[in-house]
């Protein structure tokens, strides 16, 4: 009954996220836009971003077909079900990243029009935007999982409890697809969307002089078909991912938890209802998303964020209180424990937030350092980038260490989950901040390349400034969740193997092996990333460079660049380079544990999850406070077109790939080879015997 009860509840509020999304979605569809030449470029934007998921998606059919062979090959009985779970979660990933992206692709074009009339309408179309992406990664997301637990209790007529080696495997399934497609997602956009944005600065920007954004830039089309990509559908399904791997681990912790069956029903399906009410604050949240004429669009996108998170700071003690009844498990630990354990979870998310803003945001000291370096050329300016970004990691990693200290010591390895689950309890809101980033942006793109009037881009001007910073939130809290997240992974998974609490010494060779191989593999990773960056922005330096020497009637206006030929660039190379980072992540895990066993196998996964959540932060914020500097001269009175703003072009350039794509890239990769793990538990545990 309580089971029944539970589901019928988050598939109500997951299809409520989806309603909201589809209906907001029709609502940007019927928004006016009265400039003919705005609705040619976006749609050029639009053609080239959609073409490249079509092609991405179609590379990826091979390899979801192979996965699912492998686990119903695999697997014995009715766990090779796990194989359709698997499709359905690569399927369910795709589909929230098309869909949010082909919706922010029609919204850049009506924010630059609503900025006709002010600050507030353009801010209302481009955060509705950002909406759709959030609310449908969160919906379809709780509508999956829910739809997979209820539907096999009721196909196998069986308790709850006695499906631990049907509906976990299952469940795990759906993660790993989720997980696939969110690692190719963010690889493979990241390197679009960077070698466009490279050979568009370095060329357009530095060698030729022309502004940011100017349609005589043969760049300049793929360069904002990436930020759609790599920022709306990259991120969508990076944040998807997190989002069930996060309740999926809780479901498994209190699913294993020793305490009468009754009791682990409950705290097995407690999460549900919390990410369910939490998808109910974000709508909320989205209603209070306001700004007047002279104030910062910031204020308004952080006054949505509060109040959903306020909202659910305050539904989480009854809501636990009424699953658990008033059960303290043996030890101490009850509803007041898990509600405080969640409730760290939302703190250390916005604390998180709040650094990344300090060393990335405009109006702070480290941006201005950078800015300053600049002065002395582009030497000092990656110098001071780089020191930027190292000194960045310490605040968040000790945030990360004191939510995980706090939430274990009040309700253990259950409370770390549900702290992860705390930080993530109002994505819907925080994802449509983020998402809202790339739309401004394209906005302000449009804005200049039809060439409307100052007013306009003044708009967009602000719209995207405050972009930057969203982006950069957005990052940071990506990085804290995906730490969390790989956490309790790793944690289910031991549980899986039947690891005790206490059992694993780092004085245990295989351990210690574990940890030194898996601190490597973000290395490796990141420098594939970057590598193919490098030789895909070459070719599109090249691609540009020939394009103005060919038609020197492009800087002069009597000839028109050929956008095509540079998305196809992009396209290609983002395609071809992605496979291989790709295949390292999933062999990895899979090689470790099948050869050298259980114990290296988890070393492994910590020590890539500590590599890879430093390496992460340190790439995120420099690459935004290098990009944020670049900002402040432009908007100075030094201007552009001088040897400071070259210096910091440069250190922009250099920050592109380590904020899009490498950095970004690695929250995915910790994941997924924590879910893998997961995935492969009952194999190795039979293996191994």
């Amino acid at each position: 009954m309580f089971l029944n009860l539970v589901i019928v509840v988050s598939v109500i509020c997951s299809l409520i996220a989806i309603i909201y999304a589809i209906a907001k979605n029709n609502w940007i569809k019927r928004m006016p836009v009265g400039n003919e030449e705005i609705m040619r470029i976006s749609g050029y934007i639009s053609d080239g971003a959609q073409a490249f998921l079509k092609r991405e998606y179609i590379v990826l059919i091979p390899f979801t077909i192979i996965v699912a062979l492998f686990l119903a090959v695999g697997n014995t009985g009715t766990l090779r079900l796990q194989s359709i779970s698997f499709l359905v979660g690569a399927f369910a990933s795709a589909l929230t990243g098309y869909f949010g992206m082909q919706t922010a692709t029609k919204a850049n074009s009506r924010t630059a029009w609503a900025a006709l009339e002010g600050l507030n309408p353009a801010l209302k179309v481009a955060f509705t935007g950002g909406s759709v992406m959030g609310m449908m990664v969160v919906g379809l997301a709780l509508l999956g999982i829910s739809a997979i637990i209820g539907l096999f209790s009721f196909i196998f007529g069986s308790s709850f409890t006695d499906l631990n080696g049907t509906i976990f495997p299952l469940l795990t399934g759906f993660g790993l697809g989720a997980s696939s497609i969110a690692l190719f997602a963010r690889v493979g956009g990241g390197i679009f969307t960077k070698a466009a944005d490279v050979g568009a600065d370095l060329v357009g920007k530095v060698e030729v002089g022309i502004p940011e954004d100017d349609p005589r830039n043969p760049a300049v089309i793929a360069d904002n078909v990436g930020d759609n990509v790599g920022d709306v559908a990259g991120m969508g399904a990076d944040l998807f991912e997190s989002y069930v791997g996060v309740i999926i681990g809780c479901i498994i912790l209190g699913a294993n938890m020793a305490v009468p069956d009754e009791m682990r029903i409950r705290f097995a399906l407690l999460p549900i209802l919390l990410a369910g009410f939490g998808i109910l604050a974000s709508i909320i949240g989205t209603f209070f998303v306001k700004a007047k004429e002279g104030s910062s669009p910031q204020k308004a996108l952080n006054k949505g964020s509060f109040i959903a998170s306020i909202l659910s700071a305050l539904f989480i003690y009854p809501i636990v209180n009424i699953v658990l009844g008033g059960y303290v498990v043996e030890g101490g630990f009850g509803a007041i424990e898990i509600s405080l354990s969640a409730v760290i979870g939302l703190v250390s998310g916005t604390l998180i937030g709040l650094i990344t803003e300090y060393y990335t945001g405009t109006d702070w000291k480290p941006v201005k350092e950078i800015e300053k370096a600049c002065i002395t050329g582009p030497a000092t300016t990656i110098i001071s980038g780089i020191g930027v970004g190292m000194l960045s990691t310490f605040f968040p990693i000790l945030t990360i260490s004191g939510a995980l200290i706090g939430s274990f010591l009040l309700a253990g390895f259950y409370g770390i989950g549900i702290a992860a689950l705390g930080m993530l309890l109002t994505l819907g809101i925080q994802l449509s901040v983020d998402a809202y980033g790339p739309i401004a942006d394209n906005a302000g793109g449009l804005a200049v390349m039809s060439a409307m009037k100052s007013s306009v881009r003044k708009v967009t001007d602000q719209l995207d400034a405050v972009g930057n910073t969203t982006a950069a939130i957005g990052k940071g809290f990506a990085i804290g969740s995906a730490a969390l997240t790989a956490i309790i992974l790793i944690s289910a998974f031991t549980q899986s193997v039947g690891i005790e609490e206490g059992t694993l010494s780092v004085t245990n060779a295989l351990v210690m092996t574990g940890l030194f191989l898996g601190g490597t593999i973000p290395f490796l990773f990141s420098a594939l990333s970057m590598q193919a960056i490098g030789v895909s922005a070459s070719a599109m330096i090249e691609e540009v460079r020939r394009q103005f020497r060919e038609k020197p009637g492009i800087l002069n206006n009597t000839e028109v660049p050929n956008y095509r030929a540079c998305v196809d660039i992009s396209t290609q190379t983002a395609l071809k380079k992605m496979i291989f980072p790709g295949v390292i992540a999933i062999i990895s895990p899979i090689l470790i544990g099948f050869t050298f066993g259980i114990e290296m196998l988890v070393g492994f996964l910590v020590g890539a999850t500590l590599s890879g959540v430093l390496l992460a932060i340190f790439m995120a914020n420099a690459g935004g406070a290098w990009d944020n500097a670049k900002k402040r001269i432009e908007a100075s009175e030094v201007g552009k077109a001088t040897d400071m703003h070259k210096a910091a072009v440069v250190g922009d350039t250099v920050g592109d790939p380590f904020k899009d794509t490498a950095g970004p890239s690695l929250n995915t990769l910790i994941k997924l080879m924590a879910i893998i793990a997961l995935v492969i538990a009952p194999m190795l545990k039979t293996f191994w015997g």
